[in-house]
Formats: C-alpha cells, structure tokens, sequence
C-alpha cells in the first residue's frame, strides 16, 4: 500500500499544531501552580501580620499606631489579592468548579478581618477594660487565623487533586507523543529514502513508499534513457557520445534551476587521431581509464561524454563559478596522476588541457561547446596540461 506523502505531512502539521496546544496548556497549569503556591503565602503572611497586631505593645503608641495603620493596610490588601488569584486559578474555576466555596471562604475572612482591626483599634485607642478588650482581640485573632486555616487546608486539598490530573495528563500525552513521533520518524525516513533514491542517477528496481515518488518513478521508467540506447553510448568508453550528451542535457537542464552551469571540453594532450604512437589496444585502454576517472567526479546533475577521438565533454552543475573551475581543475590534476605503464613503452604520462566556459540560458549548448573548444586550442598552444578561460585567452592576446 502506498501512502500519500500530502496526507503524512498534513497529518505531521495537525500533530505539531495539537503538541503545541498541549505545551501552552502546560504553560497555563505551571502558572496556575505558581498561584497556588502565591495564596498559601499570602494567608501564611495574614496569619503573620494579625499575630504582629495581637503582639503590638502599648508602651509607645504612637509607634504602635503606625505600625498597625501598615499591617492593616497590608491585609486588606492580601484579600483583595485573595479575590485576584482565583480570577487566574482556571483549573479551579472550570475544573473544580469550587467558586462559591471560594469566594464565600473569602468573604468570610474579610467579614472576620474587620472585625479583628475592629477590635484592635478598640483595644488600642481605649484606656477603659483593657483587659476585656484585649480577650476580644484575642478572641478574634483566634477566629480569623482558625478561618486562615482552613482555606489553608482546602487549598492543598485541592492543590492534590489538580496534580494527579496534571501527571495523569502528563504521562499519557508524553506515551502518546512517544508513540507517535517514532511513527513519523519512521515514515519520514521512508520518504526521505524515496527522495535519495529519485536523486540517484540509475533507477532500478526500488519498491517506492510513497504515492508521489511512485508516480514519478512510473514517468521515469516510461522514457528511454541513455544508457538503454547504444546510438547514445560510446562503444569505446561506455559514457555518453555526443548524440547522448545532447539528449542527457535535454532531460537534466529543467533539474538546474538556482545553479551555474558551465561546459568543459578536455582533450588528451599528443593523444590525436593522426598521431597514434600506441596500438588500438592500449589507446582503448587508456581512454577507458581517462573516461572512468572523469566519472568519478560527476554529480546527479552533470554530464560526462566521448564527443571526439581524444575529447570528452563535461556539462557541470554547480552553486558558483569558482565551485565550476575547481570541479574542472580537479578532473585535470586526477587524470595528470593516473599510473598507466606497458611493456612496450613503460610508463605513460597522460594529461589534459581544457576548454572553460560559464554556460548562461540564452547560450545554446552547441554554441558553448564550440567556444569552449576556441579556448582549448589557446591551452593547447600554451603549455598544455592546463584549463583555460576566456580571460585567460584576453590576457594572453594583449
């Protein structure tokens, strides 16, 4: 069964867009924790605050005076920050559902939190039954710090009950996250496989994963390619001659879009058709090598072909001009250290000299041949083992 390569990565793309809303909530309940924590300080700091109210000595009233204004102030504004994180708390409001038990608890203690500053301004602004006034004091502070507690307690309760949800929904998204990214790394590796193999230069037999890859497979496999046409192949080297050169570049060019093209006629130095000092044997042996060597270089995009007796032709495909240069360079020095030796001769130096031309769109191919072939006979008449360019040819002229 084929798969559709849109489908996997429509599906990838639900997938991705899902984990990111699961790590936004995750998001929500980490601050929503960190609010939690925030209103156990809170009532933890009123419990510290009534008890410094309750322990406030009336040696120096006018200091105590000061201090309770401060301490009354910072409870009226802790519950008022009481109301404000249960606004944030979602996972109690819309899980829980606890908001009438919360706000009521909260108002109870601001009903109990001005009956204590209540007392406390009676017990410190009067002089008459301190002592009576200061048990009602106490009495209050026990009946606001009793309350504090309890919301204390039914805040870690339910504190409880949000983080077994949290790690029950934590570990099954992080198995089902598992599972699911080995299924796409699977998959994506399949494709990536079908993608390699359509890059390659000979197709044989490859059982395509996808239903994309396939159906370009099927369009492939339906033309005739060079290597299955013997008009197209040099009988010698086993490359393409210059009929299948043409035809090569004809179904490549469409595949060269965003890189330089450039064509490079090499022809082996004092190896002329008119000057044969080796036997038919031997010069088919050495042009064999010479064409093996060039292959080595070639890329998915390039084109290598026997278009003379002594001449081969390389269509490069590169990202720039300088990679171009370099890759022909790289073919001369190769074919400058190959060992080719024989009884008769011993060893046989053979190198190149080479023809380099940039290829733009508007150039034919025909027309770039013949102007890089004018360019090699400068080369040739220069000292030979070398590459030349149009430059080169300009420099020498002046």
């Amino acid at each position: 069964m084929k798969h559709s390569i849109k489908n996997i990565f429509r599906n990838l793309s639900l997938f991705l867009i899902l984990a990111a809303v699961f790590a936004g909530l995750g998001v929500l309940v980490a601050l929503d924790h960190a609010g939690s924590y925030k209103k156990i300080d809170t009532l933890t700091n009123q419990k510290l605050l009534a008890s410094d109210i309750l322990n406030l000595s009336k040696e120096n009233l006018e200091l105590s005076f000061i201090q309770l204004e401060g301490k009354k102030t910072q409870l009226r504004y802790d519950i008022e920050k009481l109301y404000s994180l249960y606004q944030y708390s979602f996972m109690e409001r819309f899980i829980l559902s606890n908001s009438k038990e919360y706000i009521a608890d909260s108002n109870t203690l601001e009903l109990l939190r001005a009956d204590f500053i209540k007392k406390a301004n009676t017990y410190f602004e009067s002089k008459k039954d301190e002592e009576l006034r200061a048990t009602e004091l106490a009495v209050s502070f026990d009946s606001y710090k009793n309350h504090v507690n309890d919301i204390i307690i039914k805040s870690i309760s339910y504190d409880k009950v949000k983080f077994s949800l949290h790690k029950q929904a934590t570990f099954v998204a992080f198995i089902i996250i598992l599972i699911v990214s080995f299924w796409y790394r699977k998959r994506l590796t399949l494709i990536y496989n079908d993608l390699e193999f359509l890059n390659s230069v000979n197709f044989g037999n490859y059982e395509a994963f996808s239903q994309e890859i396939d159906a370009i497979l099927l369009k492939v496999k339906r033309k005739v390619t060079v290597a299955e046409n013997p008009t197209m192949v040099d009988a010698v080297t086993g490359i393409n001659n210059l009929k299948g050169l043409m035809s090569s570049y004809a179904e490549k060019r469409e595949t060269k879009d965003g890189a330089v093209t450039s064509v490079s006629v090499f022809e082996v130095d004092n190896f002329s058709a008119s000057n044969k000092p080796y036997s038919q044997e031997l010069t088919q042996s050495i042009l064999k090598k010479i064409a093996f060597s060039i292959s080595l270089h070639q890329q998915a995009t390039d084109i290598i072909a026997r278009t003379d007796y002594n001449q081969f032709t390389v269509i490069f495909s590169r990202p720039n001009k300088e990679q171009l240069l370099k890759s022909a360079q790289n073919i001369r020095q190769s074919i400058a250290e190959l060992k080719i030796s024989s009884p008769e001769f011993g060893k046989i130096e053979v190198t190149l000299s080479g023809g380099h031309v940039l290829k733009p769109k508007n150039l034919s191919l025909a027309e770039a041949i013949r102007q890089a072939k004018k360019i090699l006979s400068h080369a040739q008449k220069n000292g030979k083992n070398r590459i030349f360019q149009a430059k080169d040819v300009a420099q020498n002229e002046l």
